[in-house]
């Protein structure tokens, strides 16, 4: 029997509209590229290549133009694709966090690392109506992000800007006057060009493809993915930033790949006068991953 669902993680959040799987059919109707792509493979199961860049773009492309209602999507293959579940999950996350906490109107986020993508303020818009600045280091990357912005008539709700000091996370770009309910941010997780290779590659392996020339294969520049003293250094230096902008944000928020980071996350938290840490975990495929959540509000 024929099949065109492509089943995804269970652990998704309810409320993730892809916890059930794709369905290639609605998907290649809203999004006709995408049946370029689409083959069956050995169990009669309608699928796409997840090795192939271009494949995994296009799919996910067409998850926002069904679901999201967003109709350009477009940025450098050179760049970071995002996969559309993982990072909504986010947002739904982040959703119940501030609704625990009794906001949930006029809500205004701090997108740190906005990329080329815009991933995270086009799906909070979308599913929860949230106004958004984003930073990014990148003018390339913000110049991409204005286009997807104005093309999908999102000017009045996303707002960009540019962080001109590499070295530097919120100073900078913060104002005095800006108040927001709270900040997300997915950090770069390698130290290294060579350590993101390496990463690559064995997640080609484990796709049972043949690595011949991952850097064919290799989406991402390097302020995407790699950053000096990888995805510790990065969250210390954000943890420290947060403490010198205590009331400008009720929930600093980020992703935290690497479990053994947690301890010495809410270690530093504690000195720097947070008056609550939560740590909430996320499914994501075959691994754990973590939002961890902290605020110097009382």
């Amino acid at each position: 029997m024929k099949t065109n669902i492509i089943k995804t993680n269970t652990d998704f959040h309810p409320n993730n509209k892809h916890k059930s799987g794709y369905d290639l059919d609605v998907l290649c109707y809203a999004y006709p590229d995408l049946k370029l792509f689409v083959f069956e493979n050995k169990y009669q199961t309608q699928t796409i290549d997840f090795a192939n860049p271009k494949a995994v773009k296009a799919l996910n492309t067409a998850l926002l133009v069904t679901h999201y209602n967003i109709e350009f999507w477009e940025f450098p293959d050179t760049n970071l694709c995002p996969p559309i579940p993982g990072r909504v999950d986010y947002i739904h996350h982040l959703a119940d966090l501030l609704k625990q906490s009794n906001i949930d109107k006029n809500t205004h986020v701090l997108d740190i690392g906005t990329g080329a993508s815009c991933i995270y303020p086009i799906l909070g818009n979308a599913e929860y109506n949230w106004n958004f600045v984003g930073t990014d280091i990148d003018e390339r990357s913000l110049h991409n992000a204005q286009k997807i912005i104005s093309k999908n008539k999102l000017d009045h709700s996303i707002k960009l800007r540019h962080q001109i000091n590499s070295s530097n996370i919120l100073k900078g770009v913060l104002k005095e006057s800006d108040t927001f309910a709270a900040a997300i941010c997915n950090p770069p997780f390698y130290k290294s060009e060579t350590e993101a290779i390496e990463a690559t590659t064995r997640k080609l392996k484990g796709l049972n493809k043949k690595v011949i020339d991952v850097v064919r294969n290799f989406s991402g520049t390097h302020n995407e993915l790699w950053y000096k003293g990888g995805e510790k250094a990065f969250i210390h230096n954000y943890l420290y930033e947060s403490s010198l902008f205590k009331d400008q944000c009720i929930w600093y928020t980020t992703l935290v790949s690497k479990k053994d980071l947690v301890r010495g996350i809410q270690v530093s938290l504690k000195k720097m006068g947070a008056t609550e840490v939560k740590v909430i975990n996320m499914g994501q495929g075959n691994k754990i991953s973590r939002i961890v959540a902290w605020t110097f509000i009382t």
